[in-house]
């Protein structure tokens, strides 16, 4: 066997240890920055878990829009769907169980996704965005109408999870609820980063750069699509359903437009096409929208606004994008 075949027998390996490497890494992060939160905020655990749940949807976002460049004003629909599939599975049918509550997100997620991704995948371009935000307007008055069902506009209460594994209470400070949004955080994280990288994945980006090529080698861009509209709204659904549990109501606002509009702003200010990128800009746009809220109740939002169009105009790619472009440049620089 000559060098070259051997290199080329090895290369799989290789990347595979060092997939699993960064793997590894990311897990670790956010492990970290789990801990720190924790250190930082032990009375304001509440907000870190609404984060996490948020982060969720921001991911799921990033599936369709940074990595298969569907554009959509709506996503707050697939949320919306997992928090009132938990809520209702508890409220109604007596399903407290936390982790079923999560599976009831799943699959109301899932298959809000489905119908979604039917309707938008549709049109193209501006088109969708037009489709996405009509649709998260019927959601929300569907759930609005459905009042025996969703408590309408006064919201969906009485949600009692159990303990967690028959142990574990939701206290008054939140702090079980905190460490099984981190879980959550760290096991959906870590499957996404799966998805990503699968041979699945490497097609969905081939589909945002050029479809009519995949088209052209055999591949159907819009069943793939669509199964990745799936996979996000369960990944909605699993923020939703963290949603419910944590705060034990689901209102409205959940399927509101300014949830999808935000969470679009949160991803591009973190940078689209990253997993990193989707979590850096749920973090900062919240904690800063929390901080600032609470030291200018009156003219906190122009501050909002001065960071968004700093971040645009300077970085394009958003934080996480921009910075690990200059880290890349330095590397490159430094061989």
């Amino acid at each position: 066997m000559t060098t070259a075949t051997t290199n080329q027998a090895e290369a799989p390996l290789l990347s595979g240890r060092h997939g699993l490497g960064r793997d590894l890494a990311a897990l670790a992060v956010i492990l970290v920055l789990a801990v720190i939160g924790y250190l930082l905020f032990p009375n304001n655990l509440a907000l870190l878990t609404r984060i996490m749940a948020i982060a969720l949807l921001v991911l799921s976002l990033d599936l369709v829009t940074g990595y298969c460049g569907v554009a959509t004003l709506g996503h707050a629909a697939l949320f919306g769907s997992g928090a009132y599939a938990a809520g209702i599975a508890a409220v109604h049918f007596g399903i407290t169980d936390p982790l079923l509550m999560v599976a009831a997100g799943i699959i109301g997620g899932a298959l809000a996704g489905l119908v979604c991704g039917v309707v938008i995948l549709r049109a193209h371009g501006l088109p969708q965005l037009v489709l996405s935000i009509a649709l998260i307007h019927l959601f929300h008055e569907f759930a609005n109408k459905a009042s025996s069902w969703t408590g309408g506009s006064d919201g969906l209460a009485g949600i009692a999870p159990d303990p967690l594994f028959g142990i574990f209470a939701y206290d008054l400070w939140g702090r079980t609820a905190y460490v099984f949004a981190v879980v959550l955080l760290a096991i959906v994280f870590m499957f996404l980063r799966l998805v990503v990288r699968s041979p699945f994945g490497m097609l969905c980006r081939g589909i945002k750069e050029d479809p009519i090529r995949i088209q052209a080698m055999g591949g159907s861009p819009t069943i793939a699509l669509l199964k990745m509209y799936v996979i996000s709204g369960a990944v909605a659904g699993v923020g939703g359903a963290l949603n419910a549990v944590s705060t034990q109501v689901v209102g409205l606002d959940s399927l509101s437009f300014t949830l999808s509009a935000e969470s679009l702003v949160m991803l591009v200010l973190g940078g689209t096409g990253s997993l990193f990128g989707a979590v850096t800009g749920t973090i900062v746009f919240m904690l800063f929208e929390d901080l600032v809220s609470a030291a200018n109740p009156f003219h906190w939002l122009t501050m909002v606004g001065a960071l968004l169009i700093a971040v645009v105009l300077f970085a394009p790619k958003g934080l996480y994008g921009t910075v690990a472009e200059v880290l890349a440049r330095r590397r490159g620089a430094g061989r």
